[in-house]
């Protein structure tokens, strides 16, 4: 049998399998790899500062797209909005500096459960800035969704230290660039949002690292490698998943991200997220799957 012959062959297998089914398979790739690539930052983190992970991560995702640069040439990055490009590289790169921090600092299971809630700021952001209307049951979800914030950190009651604040912090920033890749979406291809966003990122960081740097060592670059490789496949799996499959079949199972970080946390880490840390996962969770899927309803139907 020929490389061809083989390669269609699956291709029709793969057809076979029902649209929405291979969007939860990909989704729980993408679960899987996110939370591991998260796991490998904390783990590198006692070693090498945060913000050179950080740097590191987009570097090596700059070396993945490069072929694509070498392909398509110039015209990937023809746009007229060179400016929100920049901002939204700012942003990100504020967001993943505190975000890859927090993981060093705070529980894995507990930095997964308030990750949940860039949702929920974008949501609101969206109401603020760009009009967007938001009705009863969506503020039902958004109350629900930072109600289960407070639930984990409960303040007030324990002392709320520095890790989870940052994941929120996080969250937020995380939220402004994720409307500004909204109102990007309309006027450019998700290739050159795509390749501005790692053009900024990577610099930005790297900038953000000069005052810690240290040379990795041989067995670090491989944990680098890794955690380039595990975050760009979980990307392109949750960007498949979406494209395969209603958005109502594959977010329920991003919640997946949360078992995972408590098996590994504890398997790996000797962490055991406590009872409020998963109500609270739960109940930011259940707000934010609703608001994607009455979203996509919404945008179906207009």
């Amino acid at each position: 049998m020929t490389a061809s012959e083989l390669g269609a062959r699956l291709r029709a297998s793969y057809d076979r399998v029902p649209r929405n089914t291979r969007g939860m398979l990909f989704m729980l790739v993408s679960t899987v790899c996110f939370i591991s690539m998260h796991l490998s930052i904390r783990l590198l983190g006692t070693d090498l500062h945060p913000f050179e992970i950080a740097f590191f991560r987009n570097f090596f995702g700059l070396i993945v797209i490069l072929p694509v640069f070498l392909s398509t040439g110039p015209r990937l990055l023809r746009t007229r909005n060179l400016g929100l490009h920049a901002l939204r590289g700012g942003l990100n790169a504020v967001a993943m500096l505190a975000f890859f921090t927090s993981l060093t600092l705070a529980p894995l299971a507990q930095v997964t459960a308030l990750g949940f809630t860039a949702p929920l700021f974008a949501t609101v952001g969206a109401m603020l800035f760009l009009g967007e209307v938001v009705r009863l049951r969506r503020w039902t979800a958004l109350i629900i969704g930072f109600f289960g914030a407070l639930v984990i950190l409960r303040p007030g009651m324990v002392e709320i230290s520095l890790g989870p604040m940052l994941v929120l912090f996080s969250s937020a920033v995380w939220a402004s660039a994720m409307l500004i890749i909204k109102r990007l979406s309309a006027t450019d291809s998700s290739f050159t949002i795509t390749a501005y966003m790692i053009l900024f990122l990577t610099p930005l960081t790297g900038l953000a690292a000069l005052p810690f740097w240290q040379w990795p060592t041989t067995d670090q670059f491989v944990w680098l490698i890794a955690i380039g490789v595990l975050g760009t496949i979980a990307q392109t799996a949750m960007n498949q998943s979406f494209r395969e499959a209603d958005v109502s079949a594959v977010l329920p199972l991003e919640f997946c991200k949360l078992i995972w970080a408590a098996l590994f946390g504890y398997l790996l880490l000797a962490e055991v997220p406590d009872l409020w840390t998963w109500l609270g996962g739960a109940m930011i969770f259940a707000g934010v799957t609703y608001i994607g899927i009455r979203e996509s309803r919404l945008k179906d139907n207009a």
